[in-house]
């Protein structure tokens, strides 16, 4: 499928992640997770800013009582967007030294589902967590090196789960009582051997859109696991895509630079930016992360 792609926000981000819609500021957050930044852009005005965390920083979601909650290297964090301030929230149990956390959403009744990974992108030392109005608990697949997702659809009785390292995307159910087993969903391999899954979303028609990481594209799945689109994209390196705007049809995208070499990066002249483009669906308004 040919989109014509824009440049949403320029910049040299090093590993752009974490993009999601703030349906109530009308807003995208977004975060370099290298340089440790939080970034959030008005698209009407284009009004822009970042905010410096005090660690890495994999994700940010807008809760119900206002602040964000985010993930850093070292634990949960509330970071309030009128002081621009980020303040210690909760630590993640059990998390080794040298990981990190990477990428998360939101269900239906205001949980955060979580990813950690090693910050080295070696060891098998990532799993998936769930925060519950305060409490914090493994929930999902485990001893992978590269976590990325997760992703809920919109009635909220699926998530996706990604293992980037291995080129897969699992499934599980998902109700207010808990999560299931995951199972296989898609080989993102299958069609592109040389990329890797990155960050997931799903669109209003329960749709599977995922980032694919040296693979200069966003790919799209059925429910069912079949590949139904893909567009490309003009950097080599896509992270995570988000929908947003009024209608909540613009695919807004984050790529990356850390892995281009000079030549690369004089070849990829939008990486690093904040991408957007019209999707041909809608996605579907995240819901708000509960503190309590």
């Amino acid at each position: 499928m040919a989109v014509e792609v824009f440049e949403a926000l320029s910049g040299d981000a090093l590993l752009g992640e974490g993009v999601l819609w703030d349906a109530e500021r009308q807003v995208v957050w977004f975060v370099d997770i290298k340089r440790q930044q939080l970034w959030h852009l008005d698209p009407e005005t284009g009004s822009n800013a970042k905010a410096e965390a005090p660690a890495q920083i994999g994700w940010a979601i807008p809760t119900v009582e206002g602040p964000l909650l985010c993930g850093l290297q070292d634990g949960l964090y509330l970071f309030d967007p009128e002081r621009q301030t980020f303040t210690f929230h909760a630590e993640v149990p059990g998390e080794p030294s040298g990981n990190r956390l990477n990428d998360a959403c939101t269900d239906p009744w205001g949980r955060v589902w979580f990813g950690s990974m090693d910050d080295a992108e070696q060891a098998a030392s990532g799993r998936f967590y769930v925060y519950d109005r305060g409490d914090i608990l493994p929930a999902g697949p485990s001893g992978i090196a590269i976590t990325n997702g997760p992703a809920v659809n919109v009635a909220g009785d699926r998530i996706y789960f990604t293992d980037t390292t291995s080129q897969r995307i699992m499934v599980a159910d998902l109700s207010r009582d808990g999560v299931g087993e995951a199972r296989p969903f898609v080989s993102t391999a299958e069609h592109f051997p040389e990329a890797y899954p990155d960050g997931p979303v799903v669109d209003a028609e329960d749709h599977v859109w995922t980032g694919l990481y040296l693979g200069n594209r966003v790919a799209r799945y059925s429910p069912d696991g079949m590949l139904v689109d893909q567009i490309e994209l003009p950097v080599r390196d896509i992270t995570k895509m988000a929908f947003g705007g009024e209608d909540l049809r613009t695919a807004f995208v984050t790529t990356a630079t850390k892995n281009l070499t000079a030549d690369e990066l004089a070849a990829n002249s939008l990486a690093g930016a904040l991408l957007r483009f019209e999707a041909p669906v809608a996605g579907f308004a995240q819901p708000r992360a509960r503190l309590g």
